[in-house]
C-alpha cells in the first residue's frame, strides 16, 4: 500500500514539475523552484528506501513467526501426547493385580 501511495505521489511530483516548467510561478524564481523540486525528489527517494527496508524487515519477521508457529504446534502436540501417557500410566484407586492387568490390556 505504501509503495502504491509513493508511486502516486511520484506521479504527482512529476506533474508538478511539468506544470511549473510550463507556467512558472511569480512567488519563486525558476532556480528556487528547481531546487525545491530536487529536494522533494530526494525526500521521496529516501522514503522509498525506508519502505524497502521496512518491507525486508517485515518479511524477516513474518518468516520468524511462521517458524514459531510450526515449533509451537509441534510442542503442543508433544505436550498432549505426554499428558495422555501420564494419564494412562496413573495407577487407579486400587493397585490390585487384576486392575493392573486390565490397564496393560487397555494400553495394548
Amino acid at each position: 500500500e505504501l509503495e502504491n501511495q509513493l508511486a502516486a505521489k511520484s506521479k504527482t511530483l512529476d506533474e508538478l514539475k511539468q506544470s511549473l516548467a510550463l507556467n512558472g510561478s511569480a512567488e519563486q524564481t525558476p532556480e528556487a523552484q528547481s531546487l525545491r523540486i530536487a529536494e522533494l525528489y530526494e525526500m521521496m527517494d529516501s522514503i522509498v528506501n525506508q519502505v524497502a527496508q521496512l518491507k525486508a524487515s517485515m518479511q524477516s519477521i513474518l518468516e520468524q513467526w511462521r517458524a514459531y508457529d510450526e515449533i509451537y504446534a509441534e510442542v503442543s502436540l508433544m505436550t498432549a501426547r505426554y499428558l495422555y501417557c501420564i494419564e494412562q500410566c496413573k495407577p487407579g484407586e486400587e493397585a490390585s493385580l487384576e486392575a493392573l492387568k486390565k490397564q496393560v490390556k487397555t494400553l495394548q
